[in-house]
């Protein structure tokens, strides 16, 4: 994938406020997992790429590291500056960073690997990365377990079309690289608690092929989430509602 942007990624120019409401936060184990598998403290400089409005950037920052914030699309790049003034913010890709040659201890991308997985961006990254330094790859996806996360799930993907998402598993072809070790995976459980307006409308109002769809499509898309609403006693009726999760942590280190 060179530097274009996949075209979904315009729905994210006009859905910036509506990913902030409805993304779900991280669990408590990722603290560990920044600071035991990627070293990440006050001594080591961090890149989150791919770092959309700062959903991630607070953890990244809770470690103690200075971190470098990284994001193509302008909108999600000034909510994120507006909400970590102290994060050094640039415009920039996954293949045209604009930071020197091992010049960062660790490269995280949260939720976004899948938009940029190719060897070109791989090789971009190494070229930052320290010799032995890390590369974090974390998800947080619904988990399916529970009966009636499918339903919505298949609402969702119906209009998918070509826009890169986790789940397929393509990312997985940028692998192995040669300037990286093996992948290797923690897994995590969370719940995301809300207002079924935020957890679960605004949730898929921010999934960015939704978002870039007309209105009258739009509003389709909601109407098949108040009849799943209506259709599973977990959800009718109730003022607030928890989507369960699982959150997928990856991480592979640069040849030394």
């Amino acid at each position: 994938m060179n530097d274009q942007l996949h075209h979904a990624t315009g729905g994210y120019k006009t859905a910036a406020d509506t990913y902030v409401k409805g993304r779900p936060d991280y669990p408590p184990q990722v603290s560990d997992w920044l600071s035991a598998t990627l070293g990440l403290d006050n001594h080591q400089t961090v890149i989150d790429l791919g770092a959309g409005t700062g959903k991630f950037t607070g953890r990244l920052l809770a470690t103690g590291a200075q971190v470098i914030a990284v994001e193509p699309v302008a909108q999600m790049l000034e909510k994120l500056a507006d909400a970590w003034p102290q994060v050094l913010a640039v415009h920039g890709t996954a293949t045209d960073l604009p930071l020197p040659d091992a010049s960062v201890d660790v490269v995280v991308c949260a939720q976004a690997f899948h938009w940029f997985a190719s060897a070109e961006a791989l090789t971009e990254i190494a070229r930052v990365l320290k010799p032995g330094g890390r590369l974090g790859l974390i998800w947080n996806l619904r988990d399916t377990r529970v009966s009636w996360v499918p339903k919505l799930d298949a609402i969702v993907n119906a209009l998918e079309g070509d826009t890169p998402r986790y789940y397929t598993g393509e990312w997985r072809k940028a692998f192995p690289h040669p300037a990286f070790g093996p992948l290797q995976v923690q897994q995590f459980h969370n719940g995301h608690t809300g207002s079924a307006e935020d957890v679960l409308f605004n949730r898929v109002r921010s999934t960015s092929f939704i978002a870039s769809l007309p209105e009258a499509q739009r509003a389709r898309v909601d109407e098949q989430i108040r009849a799943l609403i209506q259709s599973e006693p977990e959800l009718r009726g109730r003022d607030v509602v928890t989507v369960p999760y699982e959150t997928a942590a990856f991480v592979t280190r640069k040849s030394p």
